[in-house]
């Protein structure tokens, strides 16, 4: 059985996951399993996809960036598929770990992917400490800091840490960091 999973890093990328989807069903995979979730995020659908495949089954994804975040991953991915049986097939470099080709392919084309985002990655570390030290890079927005007095309410009420971070859409950590040190005094013009 052909076993589809795709995935996207945000929300806004619905065409591509579409995409992905559209050319999973176009192959013939049976059963197909998706999400939209950051590669170092933690993926529910792929842990499914890879406890749903069966011996003699092929996991399929249609690039290799969709899969895997490294080397490493990849390795512990097809470690995972390999202990099962199960073969995996990435579409757009014709790559089948059903052969020792492709499986040698795999790990060379995992070695130049992870290189191509650390120079990625590099290169935006530049730019933001370019933009440093012109002035220009603000960061993102303090959301734990814009909605002090919102969570100290909350937290008033008896809401707990957890509770607070879930209304919000905020990191447990953030409400702890929050509720945990008293507000900024602010400097008396006066004096």
């Amino acid at each position: 059985m052909l076993v589809g999973y795709a995935r996207t890093s945000t929300l806004e990328q619905e065409a591509g996951l579409d995409a992905q989807v559209r050319d999973l069903n176009a192959l013939g995979c049976r059963k197909l399993f998706r999400e939209q979730v950051s590669s170092v995020g933690r993926r529910t659908q792929l842990e499914a996809a890879i406890d749903f495949c069966r011996e003699g089954d092929t996991l399929v994804v249609t690039k290799l960036d969709r899969l895997a975040r490294s080397v490493t991953h990849l390795g512990t991915i097809i470690t995972a598929l390999e202990a099962k049986g199960v073969a995996l097939r990435i579409l757009n470099l014709g790559v089948d770990s059903a052969t020792p080709t492709g499986r040698l392919m795999l790990n060379v084309l995992g070695g130049v992917a992870q290189f191509e985002r650390e120079i990625m990655l590099e290169r935006q570390r530049e730019g933001i400490a370019k933009a440093k030290a012109a002035g220009r890079y603000k960061g993102r927005k303090p959301t734990v800091r814009a909605r002090q007095a919102e969570i100290e309410a909350l937290a008033a009420e008896g809401l707990s840490m957890a509770a607070i971070a879930a209304r919000l859409g905020i990191g447990k950590g953030s409400v702890h960091r929050a509720v945990g040190k008293p507000r900024p005094v602010e400097a008396d013009p006066s004096r």
